[in-house]
C-alpha cells in the first residue's frame, strides 16, 4: 500500500477571540481572551454567567434565512471556517468537474452538533408552541447532518462522516482524514471541527457535574485557567477550526502553501469512566506514544506540545503526568501552552482549535501562551508558557486531547523538510 505524506494547506476559523484565521491568531499571540458573559439567554442568577462566546458573526453571510430556520449556528460556523480553510488553500470548488469533487472528503468532529437549535426545538415543544418546530428538527439535531451540510454547500461527492467521540472528535476526525490521504482514499479531505453547546439546559447539565468555573462572572477573561494553582473548571465554547488536508504531491503540484504536516496519529480508550479520568495517565500518555511512533519522532525532538488543558483539576493533574510517562526525561524542557485559556473549551472542536493553533505557531516561530498562569500547581509543574508566549522555532509538536468515556487522541505534526 502507496503511503503519502499528508499536508495542511489551508487553515478557516471561527472562534470566540477572533473570527476568521489571522484575527484569531493575533489574538492568541497577544494572550487575548474571547471569554464574556452570556449575551443569548438570561443566565442571571446562575453559578455560571460567562462562556466563549462567538460575537460579531453575520450567518446569513453564509445561509439564506430560510435555510437558517432549520437549523443552528454550529453550520454556518463550520460552513464559513471550512469556506476559509478552502480560499487559504487556493482551491477553486466552483470549476471542480463531478469526478474532481468525487475525490474530495469531509471530515467533520463535534461533541453535539447543533444542541442549542435542539433545546430550541424543545423550549418549543414543551411550552405549548409546537407550532414553531421546524420541519428539519430531525435532520438538524443528528450530528450526521453537519458534514452533509458542508459537502452539499461546496459539492463534495467523496466521504461525508462524522465524529463524536466527546473532546477527542476533531482530533479523531483529523486523524482519520490524514489516514485516507495517506493511504490514497481521499485525494483532498476537508476536516475540521464545530460545536455550538451555548443553550441553556446544556449549562445546566455542566454545573451540575460540578466542573464548570464559577469565580469569575464578573471578570470572565480571567476565568480559565489551566495548570493555576486557583483553578476552578473550564469555560464553555463555541467555534469551528477547518483545514485542507491533501498528500504533499497534490500540495506541490498545485503551488499550495504548505504549513506543516500531519506525520502521525494515535487514540486509545481508559475504559475507566464515564466522566472521570483514571489518575495513573497511562492511556493518554499511550495515544501520544502512538502518534509519535507512527510519525517515526522521538521525544527529544518535539519543540512544542498543545496540551489539552481545560483548567480542571483532575484534566491537568493528569495530563501534566501522561506527559511525562509520554516524553520521559524531555518532559521538563518541553514548552507547551492551551488556547483554552483564551477561548475557553470547544468542547469537541478543541482538538481541532489546538491544531490551528499549532500550525500557525510553526507558521511564525511563535510559541502562545497559557494566560491566567500567575501561580502554577504544585502538581503541574511543567512549562506551560504562563502569561506571555515567546518566540520558538517549532519543526516538531504534539497536539494532545482527553475525553469523557475514558478516550484519548493525539496527533503528531511537523513541517516538511
Amino acid at each position: 500500500m502507496t503511503k503519502r505524506r499528508v499536508c495542511i494547506t489551508g487553515i478557516g476559523v471561527i472562534s470566540p477571540n477572533g473570527l476568521g484565521r489571522e484575527e484569531f491568531w493575533r489574538n492568541t499571540r497577544a494572550g487575548k481572551s474571547g471569554v464574556k458573559p452570556i449575551s443569548r439567554f438570561d443566565c442571571s442568577g446562575q453559578p455560571v454567567q460567562i462562556a466563549g462566546e462567538v460575537v460579531g458573526f453575520d450567518p446569513l453571510a453564509y445561509m439564506s434565512a430560510r435555510d437558517l430556520e432549520g437549523t443552528g449556528l454550529a453550520t454556518p460556523y463550520a460552513i464559513a471556517a471550512a469556506g476559509e480553510a478552502l480560499a487559504d488553500a487556493g482551491v477553486d470548488w466552483k470549476s471542480m468537474d463531478l469526478e474532481a469533487l468525487r475525490r474530495v472528503s469531509v471530515y467533520v468532529g463535534s461533541g453535539g452538533g447543533n444542541q442549542e437549535f435542539t433545546e430550541r426545538q424543545y423550549s418549543y415543544y414543551y411550552s405549548g408552541q409546537q407550532k414553531k418546530c421546524s420541519v428539519y428538527v430531525i435532520p438538524s439535531s443528528t450530528l450526521g447532518t453537519l458534514a452533509s451540510e458542508i459537502s452539499m454547500q461546496y459539492g463534495f461527492r467523496g466521504l461525508s462522516h462524522m465524529f463524536s467521540n466527546g473532546c477527542t472528535s476533531s482530533t479523531d476526525a483529523i486523524g482519520y482524514a490524514f489516514r485516507a490521504v495517506k493511504h490514497g482514499d481521499a485525494e483532498m479531505a476537508i476536516c475540521g471541527g464545530v460545536d455550538a453547546p451555548i443553550a441553556p439546559l446544556t449549562l445546566r447539565g455542566f454545573q451540575l457535574l460540578r466542573i464548570m468555573s464559577t469565580g469569575s462572572n464578573e471578570s470572565p477573561e480571567l476565568a480559565s485557567k489551566p495548570f493555576s494553582a486557583s483553578r476552578d473548571g473550564f469555560v464553555l465554547a463555541e467555534g469551528a477550526w477547518f483545514f485542507v488536508m491533501e498528500s504533499e504531491e497534490s500540495a506541490l503540484r498545485r503551488g499550495a502553501t504548505i504549513y506543516g504536516e500531519i506525520a502521525g496519529y494515535g487514540a486509545t480508550c481508559e475504559a475507566f469512566h464515564r466522566v472521570r479520568l483514571e489518575e495513573v495517565g497511562i492511556e493518554p500518555a499511550r495515544a501520544m506514544e502512538l502518534a509519535m511512533a507512527e510519525a517515526g519522532f522521538t521525544p527529544g525532538v518535539f519543540d512544542y506540545l498543545h496540551y489539552h488543558g481545560t483548567a480542571t483539576h483532575l484534566n491537568d493533574r493528569v495530563e501534566t503526568t501522561a506527559v511525562k510517562l509520554a516524553f520521559g526525561d524531555c518532559a521538563k524542557s518541553l514548552p507547551g501552552s492551551s488556547v483554552k485559556s483564551m477561548i475557553g473549551h470547544p468542547q469537541g472542536a478543541c482538538g481541532a482549535a489546538s491544531l490551528a493553533t499549532t500550525l500557525l505557531a510553526m507558521r511564525d516561530g511563535f510559541a502562545p501562551p497559557t494566560i491566567n498562569l500567575e501561580e502554577q500547581a504544585p502538581e503541574c509543574d511543567l512549562d506551560y508558557i504562563a502569561n506571555v508566549g515567546r518566540e520558538l522555532e517549532i519543526k516538531k509538536a504534539m497536539v494532545n486531547t482527553i475525553a469523557f468515556g475514558s478516550k484519548n487522541a493525539a496527533l503528531a505534526v511537523g513541517l516538511l523538510d
